[in-house]
């Protein structure tokens, strides 16, 4: 029996996330949203600097998403997606498709997006079963990278420096390389590739960013070289963009800036605005055209309970009406222009290792882990709400922010940093 206690913390009945519920603090209560503002219960009221996990591109309750779901719910909020449609589904997978690069013609929708994560792992394994080739199992991933929590995602994220080393155990074995961004890493990609090329699935990598992974950026011709080396070898590439995707690099789609179109897209986060919980895995024809069959087994077996949710699906519809009516392509790179700004006094100080900035996406990175703890007390009490991880503080802040509130988050990261790195510099 499991021992239990009467303790206050220990009879939470909330299990938080990414948490070590004996020692950690309790969580700040949010009561209301909007734009880019938190409200807390206590009256407080919080600039947003990372849009909740990336996701509330156009801030919080945008009137024309509001709108479109309410619609939605007085009509029909859910209903099962197999053996039945709707035109919420139907038209969001044609807009999509019509917003992806190239042919990735066909949608499969799923509601997290580890889980678009382990469709598109399904689909490219199933690829090579459905042309009678067996043998591959495996898939070649990059250093760094990270894509989800489920076991098949978490398999495929970096296997010495991410959150799920421990369970390494349980874990199919892939392949990993560091990415090619310059002739050693590129030489070792295609050494790797070369010999077990035979044995793997598919490669699959995050465009432009590592988010979680530390924020990691790279060059767009590191991209082409990596859709390169997976064109030369016959490999299907899978780009992850649910956390660069709808326009947090500066274009709708990060793949866009290097010029590749991936055999498979995932998508999530930003999809429904921040709105819904929903997600997408998209294919070009030549991999949709490998599951048509006389056979029944030849089908991808795969499908989510709320599969194509209607809600959620008004909710994506009613956000890229957003990116069609209003300018948020341009208010990224207004960001961009405003963190690199913002955070350049940083650049240079003793004890930061790097200032980055691509889209809306600023890093500050620490040449060490500090006091994370501390750090986030320090956000919290300037009235921004901003989670630091391992040796980065970071901000994706909604493209719709205004001005003076970017400011004010650039300012509080700014002096929340300064003392970090010198407490003698006082609150």
């Amino acid at each position: 029996m499991i021992p239990h206690s009467t303790s206050a913390r220990e009879t939470n009945t909330l299990w938080r996330p990414y948490t070590q519920m004996k020692s950690a603090a309790p969580p700040l209560e949010a009561v209301r949203t909007s734009g880019s503002r938190i409200v807390l219960a206590d009256g407080r009221e919080l600039i947003d600097g990372i849009a909740s996990w990336w996701t509330a591109v156009h801030g919080y309750n945008h009137p024309h998403i509001r709108a479109a779901v309410a619609a939605q719910l007085d009509t029909m909020p859910h209903v099962m997606f197999g053996g039945l449609t709707h035109a919420p589904a139907e038209r969001l997978a044609s807009r999509l498709a019509a917003l992806a690069p190239g042919d990735l013609d066909h949608v499969f929708f799923t509601d997290s997006g580890s889980v678009a994560v382990e469709v598109a792992l399904k689909m490219a394994a199933q690829m090579w079963l459905n042309r009678g080739i067996a043998g591959r199992s495996r898939f070649l991933a990059f250093r760094g990278g990270y894509h989800g929590d489920t076991m098949g995602a978490m398999s495929i994220c970096d296997p010495e420096e991410g959150m799920h080393r421990r369970f390494g155990a349980y874990l199919p074995a892939q392949l990993f390389c560091d990415l090619p961004t310059d002739d050693a890493t590129t030489e070792a990609l295609e050494r790797a590739l070369s010999e077990h090329g035979d044995t793997l699935a598919a490669m699959i990598v995050e465009p432009l960013v590592q988010g979680a992974g530390g924020m990691v950026m790279h060059a767009p011709a590191t991209l082409a070289r990596v859709a390169e080396a997976a064109r030369r070898h016959g490999l299907p590439l899978i780009a992850d963009e649910i956390f660069t995707g709808f326009g947090r690099t500066g274009t709708l789609f990060a793949c866009e800036q290097a010029g590749i179109v991936p055999d498979i897209l995932c998508l999530s986060k930003a999809l429904t605005g921040g709105t819904m919980a929903l997600a997408a895995t998209m294919a070009r024809r030549c991999v949709f055209e490998t599951f048509l069959s006389d056979d029944p087994s030849a089908a991808l077996m795969h499908g989510p309970t709320f599969m194509a949710n209607p809600l959620a699906c008004a909710a994506a519809n009613a956000s890229l009406d957003l990116f069609e009516t209003e300018p948020r392509l341009e208010q990224a790179r207004t960001i961009e222009n405003g963190l690199r700004d913002g955070l350049a006094g940083l650049r240079g100080l003793a004890g930061v290792a790097d200032i980055r900035v691509l889209g809306a996406i600023g890093v500050v990175q620490f040449d060490r882990t500090p006091d994370l703890a501390a750090l986030k007390a320090r956000l919290i009490e300037s009235g921004v709400w901003v989670r630091p991880f391992g040796d980065i503080v970071y901000l994706t802040p909604a493209l719709t922010i205004a001005p003076d509130d970017l400011d004010r988050l650039c300012a509080a990261v700014t002096v929340a940093v300064r003392q970090t790195l010198d407490p003698s510099l006082g609150a």
